[in-house]
């Protein structure tokens, strides 16, 4: 008896989702995925804007199961880039290397982007950056969430 309990409690271990982290998955095969708990301190997904060929850094913080878009940092104002106007209690910045838009505050539950062909898009968690191509092919969609995974299925993923 007293080893079918443990076995359970293993098992229980191994397979209930106990452990939170930011997954990002391909959106069309959510097998596909890269998990990360460091990315729940904050993370910055950097890309070269489509018109202004700029790099645009957009820096996001993680609030219980949202992922919160905080500011966007850009190297030239211009084509596409958002307003601060568009979000109460954001303001723009003049800054050393560019401008900023602080204080955005814009949460979303799932954030979908593709992987860019041009864009180059990367995360930065810390101060480690991996270009996102390196991990997903061009143009696959993906969505990036917090999750909570089983330890089994966590310790047998990708990490970043």
């Amino acid at each position: 008896m007293v080893v079918l309990a443990a076995l359970l409690v293993c098992a229980a271990t191994l397979l209930l989702p106990a452990v939170q982290c930011v997954s990002i998955s391909n959106r069309k095969n959510p097998s596909e995925r890269v998990l990360s708990r460091s990315a729940l301190s904050g993370f910055c997904i950097s890309y070269t804007h489509s018109v202004n060929k700029g790099r645009i850094r957009d820096v996001y913080e993680c609030d219980g199961n949202e992922i919160v878009l905080v500011q966007t940092h850009f190297v030239s104002y211009g084509a596409g880039i958002s307003e601060a106007s568009e979000t109460e209690g954001a303001f723009f910045e003049v800054e050393e290397d560019g401008y900023a838009i602080k204080n955005l505050d814009r949460r979303l539950k799932k954030m979908v982007m593709a992987v860019g062909v041009i864009a180059e898009h990367s995360i930065s968690i810390g101060n480690r950056e991996v270009f996102l191509k390196s991990l997903f092919k061009e143009q696959t969609s993906l969505v990036f969430e917090i999750k909570r995974v089983s330890l089994l299925w966590y310790i047998f993923s990708n990490h970043i």
